[in-house]
């Protein structure tokens, strides 16, 4: 199985570039964010035309996940349990009746569980998005120690625009992001829980060190400058894990005109364990 994840930052303006690079890739299961639809402006009959089932959840014109596979697609949820929700009106605390938004989908898709996943950005330190972001990865770490629990053997991938650097060589500069969202402790921390609970990033091996990022920001000329940074991940369970052939980051889809601000993950999985 070839799985991906994508941050595609608006799946209409970005159709006709994420169907060619399906078409060329081989891909048997996209994971897509920020798709920036709703369900009935979501463009399902190109995708069928591609080979591919896709479900989605779109609530608006902000985030928006999917995912879109030719190898099944079985038991689809729109939310992981007890996902937290934000109040855009709730001013400096999350109150009790928050507004869950689209930001998780989970489908079976050739044996694996998927889940695409756009984690809150965070936005400031201070600002109530931040506490938002914390909350609602742990409770994603809860959910997977929990899915792991129940069943040592699932394969589960964790995949999506996770708005964590997790180490300092996931930033093209250290400095610039001191005291910023993305890079704080707790944050770094919120996904090592996940990665503690059984997860592991399974591209990190094929692609070591510094310099590999999955996101350059439109202003500055980031990309050119390669100043970018890692915060797109693939993240699987053991029994998934142990199946990883190879893994990278598609830099040429983040090229020319009308390219999203971020760039393809793609992790390759063996039918089985590799043998000993």
């Amino acid at each position: 199985m070839r799985l991906a994840t994508w941050n595609v930052n608006s799946i209409r303006s970005r159709l006709d570039r994420v169907a060619d690079w399906l078409d060329r890739q081989d891909i048997d299961v996209l994971a897509l964010q920020e798709t920036k639809c709703r369900d009935d402006q979501f463009p399902f009959e190109r995708f069928d035309e591609l080979g591919y089932e896709v479900a989605h959840l779109g609530i608006n014109q902000w985030n928006g996940v999917a995912i879109a596979s030719r190898v099944g697609l079985a038991d689809v949820e729109f939310a992981f349990p007890d996902q937290p929700g934000f109040d855009k009106d709730a001013g400096e605390s999350l109150i009790s009746t928050p507004v869950v938004e689209s930001r998780a989908i989970g489908a079976t898709c050739g044996g694996v569980r998927v889940w695409s996943l756009y984690v809150p950005n965070g936005r400031t330190l201070t600002d109530p998005h931040y506490a938002y972001k914390l909350e609602w990865l742990a409770a994603l770490r809860d959910n997977g120690a929990r899915w792991l629990a129940e069943d040592p053997q699932a394969k589960i991938a964790l995949v999506g625009d996770w708005n964590i650097a997790p180490t300092d060589d996931d930033v093209w500069s250290v400095e610039y992001f001191a005291d910023k969202t993305h890079t704080s402790k707790p944050e770094r921390d919120a996904f090592q829980a996940v990665v503690d609970a059984g997860y592991a990033d399974v591209m990190r091996p094929f692609a070591p060190g510094p310099g590999v990022y999955t996101y350059w920001d439109y202003t500055q000329l980031r990309f050119p400058r390669k100043e970018g940074m890692r915060i797109d991940f693939i993240l699987a369970s053991p029994a998934l894990a142990a199946t990883v052939t190879d893994g990278m980051v598609d830099r040429e889809a983040r090229k020319g005109k009308g390219a999203s601000d971020h760039a393809p993950v793609i992790a390759e999985f063996a039918d089985g364990p590799e043998p000993s």
